[in-house]
């Protein structure tokens, strides 16, 4: 096991009840009373007490639920993702304490050793999954953690020596920053998402430059060039002397260091020598976007010491991951793909490149983000054949769809259910129907995978109906 170097941390605060807030109590918890004085956790307004506030008080954590404002003095308070910086209950708990932080920054100073950090607005769990998936082919001892799921915090207890932390981290994560330092970092794109959080575009992105402000002089940071905004973020880098692998599916950078297609070979040039890796056709992932991310992940490996013959086999041996872009099955000709992880735009974008143009039946919708929908309306038009439009963002979608002339046609729904059932009914063999709904689940379901779920019961429903 790893053993921290860090001192005493002293009275701690632990803002919100969720996954993440209750894996730093425990965690804390697990201090007492060796470093830490004492843990106090305020679950917020809409906190109640339970069986984890229970839980959490056996082991000396105080539990405040019901209210967002902040009372005592803290020495840290870790929030968790989901409380913006700016809301109230944030600042509140930032007037009790001598720094805020988030729950990877916390785990960061506790485990500083071997991180990967990888961002962006789409591609971050794919990238991360397959990262960890190349190291270890490498024979590499390797973990995903973050945003994809396993709060750091729960992985430091027993991480072994020389292992890696490969870190999916959201904009929400990072903005919480402060001394966090991978030893790579990557940033994938950045596109309109999120900003009833962030505000503004340029907070968001902000945010997610934050992967990489404490990289030094001739580390490493894989960054796409593909967007504006990662483009600025490319040569700020550039400037402070990082080390910087320009990555891109549209074209073929001219740095020294770059990750690209070469037609349909995945390159990496490092140092301006190059390796042939793959060639697309051997992934079991598919869409130029999860190229993109292949080529990332490859970076990565490449940089931490896996030889490229373990790249190249555990390229091809990499499977698609549970909602995103997830064969879920063929029924009567009908091929059923689930991209539920597809909750903005510009993610729906890139999964349609995947399926050729006019045969795929689209099921969109879910709760509105308020999102401008023009982009997306014009590739639902230019590569769909249908689309279904369910939920609460159901009609806007569907009236964006249909401002313009053009033959999709378009159903509308209520829930998923009937969603699914109308794209049946509208779907042709040799066809594709495409749960990609550029919304999150929350207006129907707790999340985005539970949304996932229920379709791939559906597909299973539809195929045993027809044996």
């Amino acid at each position: 096991m790893t053993v921290s170097s860090q001192g005493r941390l002293g009275d701690a605060l632990v803002l919100g009840l969720g996954r993440t807030g209750e894996s730093v109590a425990r965690y804390l918890a697990s201090l007492m009373p060796e470093r830490v004085s004492s843990v106090t956790l305020y679950g917020g307004a809409s906190s109640a007490p339970g069986e984890k506030t229970r839980e959490l008080e056996a082991l000396g954590v105080t539990v405040v639920c019901g209210t967002d404002e902040v009372s005592g003095s803290f020495d840290l308070a870790v929030a968790s993702p989901g409380i913006p910086d700016t809301s109230d209950f944030f600042l509140s708990a930032a007037s009790c304490a001598a720094e805020v932080v988030g729950e990877p920054e916390l785990a960061w100073r506790e485990s500083p050793e071997r991180w990967v950090a990888i961002t962006g607005t789409n591609g971050k769990t794919t990238t991360t999954s397959l990262a960890t998936h190349l190291l270890r082919e490498g024979g590499l001892a390797a973990e995903s953690v973050g945003n994809i799921g396993l709060p750091p915090t729960d992985a430091i207890s027993r991480r072994e020596p020389g292992s890696w932390f490969v870190a999916e981290l959201s904009s929400f994560q990072l903005a919480t920053t402060r001394l966090f330092h991978p030893r790579v970092a990557v940033l994938l794109n950045v596109t309109p998402d999120h900003l009833e959080w962030h505000h503004t575009m340029e907070a968001y992105a902000a945010a997610k430059e934050r992967a990489l402000a404490n990289l030094a002089p001739g580390e490493l940071a894989v960054v796409s060039v593909d967007d504006a905004w990662c483009r600025g973020v490319a040569e700020r880098a550039e400037r402070r002397g990082i080390v910087v692998c320009r990555l891109s599916v549209a074209g073929e950078p001219d740095s020294a260091d770059a990750a690209f297609l070469r037609g349909d070979a995945l390159v990496v040039r490092r140092g301006g020598v190059e390796q042939e890796l793959a060639r697309t056709s051997e992934l079991k992932i598919f869409g130029r976007h999860n190229a993109e991310n292949a080529l990332a992940a490859a970076t990565v490996a490449l940089e931490l010491g896996v030889d490229a013959a373990d790249v190249s086999r555990g390229l091809a041996s990499f499977s698609p991951i549970e909602h995103r872009i997830e064969p879920a099955g063929e029924v009567g000709g009908v091929r059923f793909v689930n991209d539920s992880k597809a909750t903005n735009v510009d993610s729906v974008e890139k999964a349609l490149t995947a399926f050729d143009a006019g045969t795929v039946v689209l099921m969109l919708g879910g709760h509105d983000k308020g999102t401008e929908l023009g982009t997306l309306a014009d590739s639902v038009r230019g590569r769909c054949r249908v689309a279904v439009c369910f939920g609460e963002a159901g009609e806007r979608i569907a009236r964006a769809l249909e401002a313009e002339p053009s033959d999709l046609v378009v159903v509308r729904a209520p829930h998923l259910r009937e969603a699914f059932s109308a794209a049946v009914a509208q779907a042709r063999p040799g066809e594709t129907v495409l749960l990609s709904p550029a919304c999150s689940s929350f207006d129907e379901f707790a999340n985005m995978a539970e949304r996932g779920r229920l379709f791939k019961d559906l597909v299973r429903g539809l195929a045993a109906e027809g044996e």
